[in-house]
């Protein structure tokens, strides 16, 4: 990654996709032992004891068990830290500038910025999971995505279609990119409210009303399941999804609870990038890398903000080994 500061950012859920981590497994011992090492962690925890082993749900699917919740969260999470530390494996580690993480992502993110331990985030992210499938199970919500609206627009629309129910702005992913998330019946009526405001909107395909108040019996587990991990001070900034600014390096207990306001709280992954950008735009030579899978990230930089290049690292290329 050349001498360059870097600024590694990690996706969220969405980028899983069958195939993922395959290629960083085959040709990294240290991406191997990655894998190795979650899938011993995960045997142990009820959910996980009886079923898949994760390589073969990352490798080969099926796509409908990879794409549930409680399977694609740490199945994103220990591809994007093989990821990284194959990148690692035959260069010295470059200077770290920044992490970020998309959702999901911002646990890759404080696991990389050394907040908490690989172990540890491997029983998080694998306990997030569970916790969120169970609250989307239970409360028959969805997310609707707006193209073309700001923030009054997206409001806007949530007012006229709520009709009593839950519907709140959920992701702000990129300008005129906003994912909105409530009850699936007042989702369905955000289609004919976005279009009298002149605004494309369309559903995801996705378990429940992730950041909503409809998670909230998912924070209250996510508080229990933080309360006993030991945080360390971050050795790098790392933004906060909730607040879109950076984490303090030496708070554990803000950490915590923004890790848990995530959940019912909007990502605001635009404005953090925004923020983020400003505050590095002092130092010179900053490289932006996303690690696997996918582009995801790639692609909302560029509508964030144009000047700034994004390394994806979807997959490993003998090229790109030899330079990193």
């Amino acid at each position: 990654m050349s001498d360059a500061s870097v600024v590694h950012l990690c996706p969220g859920q969405g980028a899983q996709a069958v195939g993922m981590g395959r290629s960083w497994h085959d040709s990294s011992a240290a991406a191997a032992s990655t894998f190795e090492r979650a899938e011993a962690i995960l045997s142990t925890l009820p959910n996980w004891s009886s079923g898949p082993r994760l390589r073969d749900l990352c490798f080969d699917g099926p796509a409908d068990e990879l794409e549930r919740t409680d399977r694609s969260q740490p199945a994103l999470f220990v591809c994007g830290i093989a990821c990284l530390r194959a990148l690692h494996e035959s260069a010295p580690v470059p200077s770290l500038a920044a992490a970020a993480g998309l959702s999901l992502g911002e646990y890759t993110a404080l696991v990389i910025a050394g907040a908490f331990s690989f172990e540890d985030g491997v029983r998080l992210v694998a306990e997030r999971g569970r916790l969120m499938q169970q609250a989307a199970e239970a409360s028959k919500g969805g997310m609707v995505a707006l193209i073309g609206a700001d923030e009054q627009k997206a409001l806007q629309v949530c007012a006229d279609a709520a009709q009593g129910e839950v519907l709140v702005c959920a992701n702000f992913n990129a300008p005129g990119q906003i994912v909105l998330s409530g009850h699936a019946t007042a989702c369905d009526r955000a289609g004919a409210a976005a279009s009298r405001l002149g605004v494309r909107a369309s559903r995801l395909k996705v378990a429940g009303a992730f950041h909503s108040p409809l998670m909230a019996p998912a924070a209250e587990g996510l508080a229990l399941a933080l309360a006993p991990v030991s945080f360390s001070p971050l050795a790098c900034d790392v933004w906060s999804n909730v607040t879109a600014r950076r984490h303090d390096r030496n708070d554990a207990t803000l950490i915590r609870k923004l890790l848990v306001d995530q959940l019912v709280s909007p990502v605001r992954w635009s404005q953090g990038c925004e923020d983020m950008i400003a505050s590095l735009s002092t130092k010179g030579g900053v490289r932006f890398h996303e690690l696997a899978p996918g582009s995801v990230l790639k692609g909302l930089m560029r509508r964030i903000d144009r000047s700034c290049e994004v390394t994806s690292h979807d997959q490993a290329q003998p090229t790109e080994r030899a330079a990193n």
